[in-house]
């Protein structure tokens, strides 16, 4: 074989490694592929460290949504506020981590079509505070939310002195209980978890709920592929019944939100 023979043959393999490199976990096929999945896990019941375990409703949706799509699923757990950038470094593929599809995180990723449609925001404080009883009345307070939330926002525009970002809705719960915060500013129905785990014995939810935008799976810009296949994978997952299946598991109620 000539050299000039052998060199072809050389591009020609070193072509056939890149192409599939680019193509693990790519948008053009996902069949067999590995789609790496990022959550932030101290968000219960959406996603959480149970028995040593990674669990929780974004999990076992997001599982079901990739095998439906005939792909596997590898996991990591990292900062919420971490996680659109890893997206858009190409570190994972799809975000599952109870994430509010809003314009400005539209402008950074790619939005699947909504999997958790009421979604809202509440105050919490201890039990025996008196002093605040809606959300004009975190005005020049020191809030808590969590970092790279909507809570923060929510919780600036009501007027509070300080907004603490916390790393995680435990550390909410154990500032508030503390007492280095007055308040938390957390999602719904993550709150009402935590309470009926027990944290209602130091703390209550007060006001109003403040409507939120809802949930979906985040993906990086370039991959419109992946958003596709991603919202055919839930249709068909809600037309089968597994959608209700995971669902009524994490919030026992047949009713699809």
């Amino acid at each position: 074989m000539g050299k000039k023979c052998k060199l072809a043959l050389a591009v020609g393999m070193i072509a056939a490694v890149v192409t599939g490199v680019v193509g693990c976990g790519s948008s053009n096929s996902n069949n067999d592929k590995v789609i790496r999945v990022g959550a932030e896990t101290t968000f219960p019941p959406f996603e959480f460290v149970e028995n040593e375990k990674y669990v929780g409703f974004d999990l076992d949706l997001a599982d079901a949504v990739i095998k439906q799509m005939g792909g596997k699923m590898e996991f990591k757990s990292m900062g919420f506020d971490a996680l659109i950038p890893a997206i858009q470094s190409n570190q994972i593929d799809l975000i599952a981590s109870g994430m509010d599809a809003t314009p400005e995180r539209a402008k950074k990723v790619l939005f699947s079509e909504p999997y958790f449609e009421q979604n809202g925001y509440v105050i919490v404080v201890k039990k025996d505070n008196d002093n605040i009883k809606n959300w004009t009345d975190l005005s020049g307070k020191v809030v808590g939310a969590q970092v790279g939330t909507e809570q923060v926002g929510l919780a600036k525009e009501q007027g509070a002195s300080d907004v603490k970002q916390l790393d995680s809705i435990s550390q909410a719960f154990m500032e508030l209980k503390a007492g280095t915060v007055d308040a938390v500013v957390l999602d719904h129905p993550v709150s009402m978890y935590y309470l009926k785990q027990g944290a209602d014995q130091d703390a209550k939810i007060v006001g109003e709920a403040k409507q939120g935008a809802p949930l979906v799976f985040a993906m990086n810009k370039n991959n419109e592929q992946l958003q596709q296949d991603v919202n055919k994978a839930m249709k068909e997952l809600k037309a089968n019944g597994t959608y209700d299946k995971i669902y009524q598991k994490w919030f026992g109620s047949s009713e699809v939100k």
